[in-house]
């Protein structure tokens, strides 16, 4: 175990108490939860909520029957959530490397699947590394949907957290997740510091690093959900970090092969039939594509993708094709990077 992890461990299982022992908001969930969440927080343990250390709300639309695995799952907060909505012939795997946060976990199954009205448990819990699937025997191209809150960027080796992220999902699947990122790459002396790393401050990723980790792994056209800015109430930790400036930012990527580096124009629509709980009068795909029931609108082809290709598809009438390209798709604030305008003075050149 590296020395990273050692600390994770000890700042998580040892130092913290509850979530007010943290320094600084980038644990903090400044999002309304929808009405079916607030129905299933409702009825999650006490000690279970006040173990939880999330920087955002990772939990999408449309989960019934769902399998999700839920990576740095604490003390289970966000996989009772999870266990409550996609049902009981859903499934909800946790993964986590610290055994006190495993033990309030575990010490809750029966009391959720009481309170859930269950006939058996939906939910487990592994002990385990998030840069080690491999070694928990999870089922490659297994999950629909695999979520994660505040965890990745306390991992060491994040590429590897997305690589193996991707092989686990089928195809259509997606990660939806929360984390922090940085506006530059965090200085060397600032990533050896244990409470800038467990105050989820010093592992986070400058966001063009991270983009450019995402697309390697796969994840072809990563899709901002939320955003916001961290504010540092403790001034120690804000002298460490200076002027570096950080964000709570919630992504979905999904595993689709054929999405392009760039959103094309095909001259595709879809329309949304208001049918996805909690989203009855509109749809959110991510903060540029909003949805709004029984109109018409227009897509690119990566957007028509990601609804057509997904567990999103019963939702949505589709127009168009992709049997003509019509170039770069403007509406998604794509366009040529160089003048479409003749020579400066009016003429051609050859």
């Amino acid at each position: 175990m590296s020395e990273i992890h050692k600390q994770v461990q000890d700042y998580y299982g040892q130092r913290l108490k509850t979530s007010d022992d943290l320094q600084t908001n980038a644990c903090c969930t400044l999002e309304s939860p929808s009405k079916n969440i607030r129905e299933a927080l409702s009825l999650i343990h006490d000690e279970v909520q006040s173990k939880y250390y999330g920087c955002g709300l990772c939990i999408p639309n449309e989960l019934v029957g769902l399998k999700v695995l839920d990576l740095g799952s604490g003390s289970g907060r966000d996989c009772y959530i999870l266990s409550k909505l996609v049902g009981q012939e859903g499934q909800v795997v946790g993964v986590d490397m610290t055994q006190e946060q495993l033990d309030i976990a575990n010490k809750y199954i029966d009391h959720h699947t009481e309170q859930f009205g269950y006939k058996y448990a939906n939910v487990k819990f592994l002990k385990g590394n998030i840069e080690s699937l491999s070694d928990l025997a999870l089922e490659p191209n297994s999950f629909d949907l695999i979520v994660s809150n505040c965890v990745i960027n306390l991992a060491a080796d994040k590429r590897k957290v997305f690589s193996d992220a991707y092989q686990l999902l089928k195809p259509g699947g997606e990660i939806y997740f929360s984390d922090v990122y940085a506006d530059r790459r965090i200085p060397q002396s600032l990533r050896k510091d244990p409470v800038l790393w467990g105050e989820c401050l010093s592992g986070a990723l400058y966001w063009n690093d991270f983009l450019n980790i995402a697309k390697d792994c796969g994840f072809t056209d990563p899709r901002v959900m939320k955003s916001s800015a961290i504010t540092i109430e403790n001034e120690d930790v804000q002298n460490k970090v200076g002027d570096i400036q950080f964000f709570s930012v919630t992504y979905r990527l999904f595993k689709l092969d054929n999405l392009e580096s760039d959103c094309e124009d095909y001259g595709q629509a879809v329309k949304y039939l208001g049918t996805i709980e909690g989203q009855e009068a509109s749809f959110d795909l991510d903060d540029h594509h909003n949805f709004p029931a029984g109109k018409m609108a227009p897509v690119c082809g990566n957007t028509y993708m990601m609804l057509y290709d997904t567990r999103f598809k019963g939702h949505f009438e589709f127009y168009g094709n992709f049997d003509t390209h019509y170039g770069i798709y403007e509406g998604c604030g794509g366009n040529m990077p160089f003048n479409s305008e003749e020579g400066s003075n009016g003429e051609s050149c050859c």
